[in-house]
């Protein structure tokens, strides 16, 4: 409950060492040893003289860990605050060396700022052209540019082709511009989950990083697949299979998987040569194509359907003309081409200006290679017709007329209406080599087709290692962190290019991609849909850390990405959706369940926040009513860890649906105890979050512990989100404690019912406190540690942790702190065992039992409420309720009659009805003997003095029981006397004990006489609360 701060004092900031800098005193101050204290240049040209504070730096934003190896540390507010109250004894260092580590337990990445260009030499970085827009370009432009466009066009017309190619541009696009407002956000390194997770939160980007590593690696499958089966139809056509069709196709793949492999692990540098070259052979061939349908068309390919630019062709080609397809499924057909947008960003690592070169380099990717798209779809629209025979003897000869679909052909002289009829293997609705025909150079569209491929493949090859390699370093799934390890000067991820290579042969040996294609095309969807959806949700947080540099986005817009994206996905493939959709909630769940100890500031937590504020207040415009009422406890156990089992009980009251606060109150000059506080608060919410125990704890420093808790019965809470129940562990020690320590004591339960508090005070007979046991568990782990540091250093290994900076631990302060881990007496050590035991009493089942509830005094139904509320928990619900009420003599069962109707009208179940008639009889004299014991020490003993006498010995020991205060309360102290003896007879065996709290009468009973009041009541019991409610009902019968 509280916690006493002796001398000292001095504050400890964790992140720098007092002795890498002198006291922050002015320049002109000599020091005794007459030495000039170093002047920091950058403070004192601003200011003209040296001082603690420090001018804004970026360094002091950096990172814990950051790969700089070094961070600004500025000095905490108490460290200027007090600098000259403690004489100038605390010193800030300008930076300090941080191998900090990051959530994975490795030095985590610097993200605050790019890495400065001498800290790792020989690191390749990319600009904007290479980085960013050559890869997109290369991702997007794939093989449908030259085998499936010119089907596209010829199933939908240009008319609907051109919608065709702008919806999916327009998808792209908005999720280009949600994605340029996410990455300048901040510098992002891991490409869509990187995105994602630092967005949306762990839960979201672990589970959309996964499968989006995951698609990478099967596409590289899928590109490779459609290379090899290329290069098998060459073989074919020049009767060069090896095995047959589709063994040769895994065989091929196989070898060009081990190539690419090859190129991406000689290193980023080599991969961009390689890009370059397929991006130059890749522009050839569209060229080629514009080039072919300038030169005049030979018979051979008129024949096929080939008659160059003709308004006629181009006008007959612009209606739709499905064939077994529609719309939806054309456009389904055609929009993995446009995929391909985070080519770039999933490398943001190897980038040298990420911020700047994402947004510019993949929108332009996409404005080039749409143009390119229908540029080549329209050239094609113009010059090819539909449907072609390939037989250069269907010339017109004679003056007949043309009608049907095949007019265009007709009047310039061709007869292809045979194809009507049966299917013909040219034209653009046949023929998948349209371009190669139409080309310049028929080997320079396979020669594109194969660039194309590998381009795809390389790129897909690259970014499923380096994205699995940033989700593996943030440790959400600990089974994979193998992974998380780079190597050489880029910090390769050679073992995700050995697994993506693995994936990709297994996919490869399937030999048919068609069935897993559709999934893999769901899967980009579902990260391009949460990429806007991310942009959507940080803004509609509308939290202050969100300021995108770039400033061209609509969160409506990114909501509208969002949803189009989701579509696209049924579009495609409605089962394949709801299995993306399946395996994304399962990784959810997941995630969700194993809570990674991450925390990234995400728009999740803004929204959250946002929303607790509007509930918050709209409970405050509501009244309270009854049927609502819960417990919200304020629990004074000290240090959460300090009475387990105070907390554990509270918890059972208030579970998941009411407030509960774990309370301190740091008692002592606040200089002294505010920087014991300030640590005691992240230790204890650590450690609540850990124990996954629903609570809040919250401390407060004071001069005294009636003071602090009156502070905190006052000011904690929020609006109706306010405790209104007290919970406190029986104080066992009263009798010596201190007069002092009494009275403050019994005030807090004055200043309870002053309040209206609902008042609760548990007594366990080994007690609650085990806070001396859990201080000598921290000395012996501290004592470890430092043994540990000590080992690595004489060892000569770089010390980590919490000790990499620590001097020396000397032999004798670690045989001192060890000294504390021996084993105590067994006395002692046996007691402390049946303390620990019972502290944790109530974090598990309780066996079957019964809860005996002593509803003595109507305090508004908060004595019977509480235990009815234990029975619906898990740990309680073998434990069933007893009721015993006060009854007269003579009239039990009437008594029992009307107990039991009331029980029935608010709806509370117990096994039994105890109507107890012989409470008003004196207690034994072995009972009064033993309170007489107790008081003994605290009496008074005026009354065989004469007037002037008692009334000094009253001024001198205003808090002893007098003669006349203990006849006065005879009858109620006999009744706390005769209740234990009941208490004795019938509950001896309850797992748990709940009675009516008498009060005392403020300013009329001594605190010393309550105290035993409550002493005697509960003495020699199980597990016994003690609850009196403010008098307003939290009980009633009406709908």
């Amino acid at each position: 409950m509280e916690q006493f701060k002796s001398g000292g004092g001095e504050h400890d900031n964790p992140i720098y060492d007092s002795t890498l800098d002198e006291p922050p005193l002015y320049e002109e101050a000599d020091f005794s040893n007459e030495e000039r204290r170093t002047v920091r240049p950058s403070v004192v040209s601003a200011f003209g003289h040296d001082t603690l504070d420090r001018v804004p730096n970026i360094d002091f934003y950096r990172n814990a860990g950051s790969v700089s190896g070094h961070r600004a540390v500025r000095p905490s507010l108490q460290e200027l605050h007090d600098v000259f109250q403690k004489n100038g004894a605390i010193s800030v260092p300008d930076t300090v060396v941080d191998g900090g580590e990051g959530s994975d337990g490795t030095p985590s990445d610097d993200v605050e700022s790019a890495e400065p260009l001498d800290s790792n030499k020989g690191a390749v970085k990319f600009g904007w052209i290479r980085g960013v827009l050559v890869r997109c370009m290369l991702n997007i432009w794939g093989v449908m540019l030259f085998i499936r466009l010119s089907w596209v066009f010829g199933q939908a017309g240009w008319g609907l082709g051109i919608v065709v190619i702008a919806l999916s541009c327009v998808v792209t696009t908005i999720t280009c511009l949600s994605m340029s407002a996410i990455c300048t956000n901040g510098v992002v390194r891991g490409g869509a989950y990187y995105l994602i997770s630092r967005s949306l939160g762990p839960e979201f980007g672990g589970s959309i990083g996964l499968i989006f590593a995951f698609a990478n690696a099967v596409a590289v499958a899928m590109y490779v697949v459609g290379f090899a089966e290329t290069v098998v139809d060459l073989l074919k056509e020049h009767s060069a299979i090896m095995v047959d069709e589709l063994n040769d196709i895994r065989i091929v793949g196989c070898i060009t998987v081990v190539f690419l492999l090859a190129i991406s692990v000689a290193g980023m540098e080599w991969e961009a040569k390689a890009q370059i070259v397929l991006l130059v052979i890749l522009l050839v061939a569209i060229v080629n194509v514009f080039v072919g349908t300038f030169i005049p068309a030979t018979d051979n390919k008129k024949s096929q359907g080939f008659f160059n630019y003709n308004s006629k062709i181009f006008l007959e080609n612009f209606a739709p003309a499905f064939r077994d397809e529609s719309f939806f499924s054309v456009f389904s057909i055609f929009f993995p081409a446009a995929t391909g947008i985070l080519a770039g960003a999933n490398i943001s690592g190897d980038l040298r200006d990420a911020q700047a070169a994402i947004p510019k380099g993949t929108l332009l990717a996409i404005l080039i290679t749409g143009v390119t798209y229908l540029a080549v779809a329209l050239c094609v629209s113009a010059t090819v017709v539909r449907d072609a025979t390939g037989n250069i003897t269907d010339i017109i000869t004679s003056a007949i007329p043309c009608n049907g679909s095949a007019v265009a052909a007709c009047e310039l002289g061709y007869d292809f209406s045979s194809c009507h009829v049966e299917t013909c293997k040219y034209g653009s609705m046949n023929n998948f080599q349209v371009m190669t025909m139409v080309s310049g150079f028929g080997p320079l569209i396979i020669a594109g087709t194969f660039s194309a491929t590998l381009s795809s493949a390389l790129a897909s090859l690259v970014s499923a290692p380096k994205v699995f390699q940033a989700l593996c370093k943030d440790n959400i799934y600990k089974a994979l962190h193998f992974f998380a390890k780079g190597h050489g000067k880029n910090n390769e991820p050679i073992r995700g290019y050995i697994l993506t290579f693995i994936i990709s042969v297994a996919f490869i040996l399937i030999g048919n991609l068609n069935t897993i294609a559709p999934i893999i095309s769901n899967f980009f969807l579902a990260s391009y849909a949460l990429i806007n959806f991310s942009c959507f949700h940080a803004s509609y947080a509308k939290s202050p850390g969100w300021r995108p540099a770039y400033k061209y986005y609509n969160m409506w817009l990114s909501l509208v990405g969002a949803l189009l994206c989701c579509g696209v996905m049924f579009v495609i493939n409605w089962w394949a959706a709801l299995i993306t959709y399946a395996i994304e909630i399962l990784l959810y769940i997941y995630v969700t369940v194993k809570k990674p100890d991450v925390n990234w500031g995400s728009s999740t937590q803004a929204v959250t926040f946002v929303s607790a504020v509007n509930n918050a207040l709209s409970l405050s415009a509501i009244e309270d009513h009854v049927k609502n009422f819960r417990p919200q406890i304020l629990a004074l156990t000290g240090s959460a860890r300090s009475r387990p089992a105070l907390l554990d009980l509270a918890h059972s009251f208030s579970k998941n649906y009411g407030l509960c606060l774990t309370c301190e109150v740091f008692v002592g000059p606040r200089s002294e105890a505010l920087e014991e506080m300030n640590t005691g608060i992240v230790k204890n919410k650590h450690w609540l979050r850990k124990t996954k125990r629903k609570a809040f704890y919250t401390a407060v420093v004071c001069n005294s512990f009636r003071e602090g808790t009156e502070t905190l019965l006052q000011a904690t809470g929020l609006g109706r989100m306010k405790p209104n129940t007290l919970m406190i562990g029986f104080k066992g020690n009263w009798k010596t404690a201190g007069t002092e320590a009494v009275l403050s004591y019994v005030g807090v339960l004055h200043d309870a019912f002053d309040f209206e508090y609902g008042t609760m005070i548990l007594r366990m007979n080994q007690g609650l406190d085990v806070s001396h046991i859990v201080e000598a568990e921290e000395e012996c782990l501290k004592a470890a540690r430092e043994q540990q540091a000590l080992d690595n250093e004489m060892n000569g290994r770089k010390p980590k942790g919490m000790f990499r900076k620590s001097k020396k631990p000397s032999q004798q302060v670690l045989t001192t702190r060890l000294s504390v881990c021996s084993p105590s007496s067994p006395q002692v050590a046996k007691m402390n065992e049946k303390l620990l035991e019972a502290s944790a009493q109530f974090n598990k089942k309780q066996p079957k039992g019964t809860i005996d509830v002593w509803w003595l005094f109507d305090d508004g139904g908060l004595t019977l409420l509480l235990p009815y509320i234990l029975t619906t928990r898990k740990k309680w619900k073998d434990s069933k309720l007893r009721i015993f009420i006060a009854g007269q003599p003579g009239r039990t069962e009437l008594d029992k009659q009307e107990m039991k109707l009331l029980l029935q009208k608010f709806r509370i179940n117990c096994t039994d009805i105890n109507v107890i008639d012989d409470i008003h009889v004196k207690p034994s004299s072995d009972s009064l003997k033993k309170l007489e014991d107790m008081i003994e020490p605290f009496r008074l003993h005026e009354g065989s003095k004469d007037i002037a006498q008692a009334e000094a010995m009253r001024k001198k020991h205003p808090w002893k029981i007098t003669d006349e205060e203990l006849e006065t309360f005879e009858e109620k102290t006999n009744l706390q006397v005769r209740l234990n003896e009941v208490l004795q007879e019938n509950s001896k065996s309850a797992n748990l004990i709940i009675v009516s709290m008498p009060i005392a009468r403020k300013g009329a009973v001594s605190d010393i006489l309550y105290m035993a009041w409550l002493d005697i009541l509960t003495k020699d019991l199980p597990p016994t609360i003690l609850i009196r409610g403010n008098h307003k009902s939290v009980l009633t019968f009406y709908s």
